[in-house]
């Protein structure tokens, strides 16, 4: 029975009896796992009480070849994140993102960088960062991740060049990516300020102030944010269209999406 030791962040859980817990954990290096922690709610156990949802830790497992669940031995709780308990939208941001990569990856196939934003999206709650931006974020790297980047320098129709003025742009779910508003299957038509906070994710842009300009006061500080907030719900629309399904801490999260 091979040893498995990660470090893993708890995504699921469910009592199995009065004293024993089965979870599900995204692991650094291995992906997803699903274990029972046999006596993990005894006080004095290797499980300090319980694997608490929402929280990082380095995890020892035995891993049975034709077992549905592995063994796990031991947790060791290296980092909580308390906005999480105390901002209702914090809260839900987690468990938004958690719920995508159950939902969207498959167990055993690692995803490291995936991972790492997945961490710092959780400390960016706890610092206070809106959910929006730390959904964002998480949402464009899942979809990298899992092969779904959308295209957005070009027609994702055609392969065309996009112009035109504004109003002009649309997200095409089925395309996957941006193709031009009024074409047959032209999908969710979107602002240009929209598609800019996306390129310029892909381009390694931290949302820190306006794509391509300074900032200048409030109003173009707020302006951002209300572009963040619709490129967020445009990334959730498409990954509802990926999944084939609503997911119930999507719609906790922004309420209801149509089309965008």
């Amino acid at each position: 029975m091979p040893n498995l030791r990660d470090e893993a962040v708890c995504i699921r859980r469910w009592d199995f009896s009065e004293t024993s817990q089965t979870v599900s954990l995204f692991c650094r290096e291995h992906g997803l796992l699903r274990g029972i922690a046999k006596g993990a709610k005894r006080e004095k156990s290797q499980f300090s009480g319980g694997i608490e949802l929402l929280t990082r830790g380095e995890i020892l497992a035995l891993v049975r070849k034709g077992r549905d669940l592995a063994t796990l031995t031991d947790w060791n709780l290296l980092e909580v994140f308390p906005a999480l308990a105390t901002r209702l939208d914090a809260h839900r941001a987690g468990l938004y993102m958690v719920d995508l990569i159950q939902h969207l990856l498959h167990e055993g196939d690692p995803h490291t960088r995936l991972f790492d934003e997945l961490i710092k999206a959780l400390r960016g709650l706890a610092e206070h960062e809106t959910s929006s931006r730390a959904v964002l974020r998480f949402q464009w790297a899942l979809l990298v991740e899992a092969g779904y980047k959308p295209i957005l320098d070009r027609d994702a129709n055609t392969g065309a060049a996009l112009f035109g003025p504004e109003g002009s742009l649309a997200f095409s779910a089925e395309a996957g990516g941006t193709v031009l508003a009024g074409a047959e299957g032209g999908g969710w038509r979107v602002r240009a300020a929209t598609v800019d906070v996306l390129r310029g994710l892909e381009g390694g842009d931290k949302l820190e102030s306006p794509i391509g300009q300074e900032v200048a006061g409030e109003g173009r500080l707020e302006e951002l944010d209300q572009s963040i907030l619709r490129a967020s719900r445009l990334l959730a629309a498409y990954l509802r269209h990926i999944l084939g399904q609503e997911l119930p801490t999507m719609r906790h999260l922004f309420g209801l999406i149509q089309g965008r």
